[in-house]
């Protein structure tokens, strides 16, 4: 697994970003079982520039917290069949790894909603790159059900880290 951080915002976080990032993005795959090794791309940014991103790629003109850019496309989540079909155009030709996507994070966003939500920066952090993976994987929560779905899985890979609210 390949683990791609970009910082374009100074995070300034109590902890080791870059590790806790690796432990979630492979507690993840782990837990989705994910058959192939991954590569995921990292940008942790500001309000301004996760602003700019979001204006651009989905005609969002205010900032956000997470944004994921999947690589690849499942008829369902979590669906990995469809994987095999795709790795001409989704695989590293150096390392082989499965370019599963770019998630990108606002480190301001990650401040404010641990504070406003009363729980940690950490934990904050390790939720925003858990919701993204599993969108890189396939999930949504546009649906009631795909919310409920989606939640489950979150709390269970957060669980798996010892990451509680």
């Amino acid at each position: 697994m390949t683990v791609t951080l970009i910082c374009e915002a100074k995070p300034g976080f109590s902890f080791h970003y870059r590790r806790l990032a690796e432990k979630v993005i492979e507690a993840s795959l782990e837990a989705e079982e994910f058959p192939y090794e991954a590569e995921v791309s990292l940008t942790l940014t500001d309000d301004a520039g996760i602003h700019e991103i979001n204006r651009q790629t989905r005609g969002i003109d205010a900032p956000t917290d997470v944004l994921s850019f999947p690589m690849l496309e499942y008829p369902a989540p979590a669906a990995f069949d469809a994987v095999e079909e795709q790795c001409e155009d989704c695989a590293n030709p150096d390392s082989g790894e499965v370019l599963l996507g770019d998630i990108v994070i606002s480190v301001d966003r990650v401040k404010s909603q641990a504070e406003a939500y009363g729980h940690s920066e950490k934990r904050e952090y390790a939720f925003l790159i858990t919701h993204s993976m599993l969108h890189l994987m396939g999930y949504d929560h546009m649906e009631p059900e795909e919310a409920a779905v989606m939640e489950e899985r979150q709390r269970r890979i957060l669980g798996r880290l010892g990451i509680a609210r």
